[in-house]
This record gives structure tokens, C-alpha cells and sequence, in this order.
């Protein structure tokens, strides 16, 4: 998957658990296509946080330092790529 980051969006974080059943298509989603993204927006900060137990989440941050979270419990790698694809063509919370 290539993921064309601009625009309004400013960050991505994604949050998840190494190790959690419900954190499984975040993991498989950022192992399979992190290098990918990077190197099609090499400037662009992804930001990623692993711990023990936390539910996975992502965070986009916008202009004017609006942001806007989606869960990613339970979803797999296809529903993943879909809420980050939204979150980039948006243009501030949607």
C-alpha cells in the first residue's frame, strides 16, 4: 500500500500493544506497509507507540492544531488502510 500524506493533515500516532489479540491487523498493517508509506512521504512525522495493554487508537493532527481519533480494535489490516486512507484525505476533522 502507498498512502500519499498532505494537505491539511500535519502528524500521524498511532498507538497499540505488542501484543494484544485486538492490536493483531495494526501490527500485520505497520509491518507490511510502514516502509512503504515512509518512502513515499519521507518528511511526513508517523509516529508510532507500543505498550503493554493500551487499546489501539490512532491520532491525526491537522491545521490549526485540530485533531481527530479513530479506535482500531479488532480491525484488520484492509479496515486499517481504509481509516488512515479517510483520515488522510480529510481535511480537518471530519
Amino acid at each position: 500500500m502507498s498512502l500519499r500524506i498532505g494537505g491539511a493533515l500535519k502528524e500521524l500516532r498511532i498507538h497499540l500493544c505488542q501484543t494484544s489479540k485486538n492490536a493483531e491487523g495494526v501490527r500485520n498493517f505497520l509491518i507490511k506497509n510502514y516502509v512503504n508509506i515512509k518512502k513515499a512521504n519521507p518528511d511526513f512525522p508517523i509516529l508510532i507507540r507500543e505498550c503493554k495493554g493500551i487499546q489501539p487508537r490512532v491520532w491525526a493532527r491537522y491545521d490549526r492544531a485540530q485533531e481527530m481519533s479513530k479506535n482500531l480494535s479488532s480491525l484488520t489490516e484492509a479496515e486499517v488502510a481504509e481509516c488512515l486512507q479517510e483520515l488522510a484525505e480529510c481535511s480537518g476533522p471530519c
